[in-house]
């Protein structure tokens, strides 16, 4: 089973997104049974919170239901645990490096590099409107189709 670890800063609006999103996407593919997915993230501030209202209604009008996920804070353990620890842009990316031990195997990146755009930050919706957690949807969306062909490539 491969382990697949999303990050973003609070936990509460991309990394559970995605961690939403992807599972949806690999249930579509067949592949629920060969990848565990969790989200977390750099800081402690929503510890234990449902991911934001915005980021649970735009998943919702897709589909998806992300309502159950809680927050949580990336730990040096994640790096043994996880397969990839992927962050939504380059500062979480700079915050997962600053933690990951010197002897973990886990693949580190940014989740978009696996979407083909030319911008590898997914952007931080919080402080906009309804229309930032869209643009986000539509971005991982792409990544994780992008991902899920990482993933079975040789299988």
């Amino acid at each position: 089973m491969t382990r697949v670890l999303f990050v973003c800063l609070g936990n509460i609006c991309r990394s559970p997104t995605a961690e939403g999103v992807f599972q949806q996407a690999l249930a579509r593919a067949g592949l629920t049974h060969l990848v565990d997915i969790d989200s977390c993230g750099v800081g402690d501030w929503h510890v234990g919170k449902a991911p934001d209202l915005r980021a649970q209604a735009a998943a919702r009008r897709r589909g998806v239901d992300i309502s159950h996920l809680r927050a949580r804070q990336l730990t040096a353990n994640d790096f043994h645990a996880f397969d990839y620890v992927l962050g939504m842009d380059r500062d979480n990316l700079a915050a997962i490096h600053a933690l990951q031990p010197a002897d973990s195997q886990a693949k580190t990146g940014l989740l978009l590099a696996y979407a083909g755009l030319p911008n590898t930050d997914v952007p931080d919706p919080y402080y906009g409107g309804e229309e930032g957690f869209e643009q986000v949807l539509d971005m991982i969306e792409q990544a994780s189709a992008g991902l899920i062909d990482e993933l079975t490539r040789g299988r």
